[in-house]
């Protein structure tokens, strides 16, 4: 087995510790899926966005063809 050592701010950690408790895991469980994940995909095993996009994001979906976005709530209307 090998060790994974990662600096983290303290309070991110205890929010994630007190998420992963509600769910009946550890921290270390949930690193363990997303690192299992990560491999059984070939990728992240979610989307990496932020709580709301910004402009570089809404750039690159403008230029992926499609539907022009003109705002950060017009385009936050999809993740609902």
């Amino acid at each position: 087995m090998a060790t994974l050592q990662t600096r983290i701010p303290d309070e991110l950690k205890a929010q994630a510790d007190a998420l992963f408790n509600d769910m009946g895991i550890t921290t270390t469980d949930a690193v363990r899926m997303f690192l299992t994940q990560s491999v059984n995909q070939g990728r992240l095993p979610f989307l990496p966005i932020g709580k709301t996009p910004n402009k570089n994001t809404l750039g690159a979906l403008n230029e992926e063809g499609g539907t022009q976005y003109q705002s950060i709530k017009e385009l936050s209307k999809l993740w609902k």
